[in-house]
């Protein structure tokens, strides 16, 4: 398997299962109050997104990898300050749920911006070289 290919089954993977893995925190596994909680709505976000990985569309993986950074954020404060070991043992998924979804999207993103980069630089060299 390429790489491209399979740093983008990891990205879609990644964001799949976190949001299962939200709604499963919020309203089974661990919720703030017995049977379920408002915040398994967290997830609801990450629905906008998914259609544009899925479809391996530059830009959403672009803005995707920097608003996924949120999720990574929330995970390390309940990590921390979560006092029940089963709400921070899911705070720690999320954490490495959102860190391999992020790893993914750049090395896939990479070749892209290599190339964009490439082309930007040639293009500025026949600017010059006319003046």
């Amino acid at each position: 398997m390429d790489s491209p290919k399979f740093f983008h089954m990891g990205a879609i993977i990644s964001l799949v299962t976190l949001i299962g893995w939200l709604v499963a925190w919020e309203m089974v596994v661990a919720p703030y109050s017995p049977g379920g909680s408002w915040l398994a709505l967290k997830a609801l976000p990450l629905l906008i997104p998914l259609g544009g990985v899925i479809k391996r569309d530059i830009y959403t993986l672009q803005w995707s990898s920097m608003v996924i950074l949120i999720y990574f954020t929330e995970g390390v404060v309940r990590a921390w300050s979560a006092t029940r070991p089963l709400s921070q043992f899911m705070a720690w998924g999320e954490i490495i749920l959102v860190l391999v979804y992020f790893t993914c999207a750049l090395l896939f993103l990479r070749p892209y911006k290599k190339a964009a980069k490439r082309i930007a630089k040639e293009l500025l060299e026949k600017v010059n070289s006319t003046r």
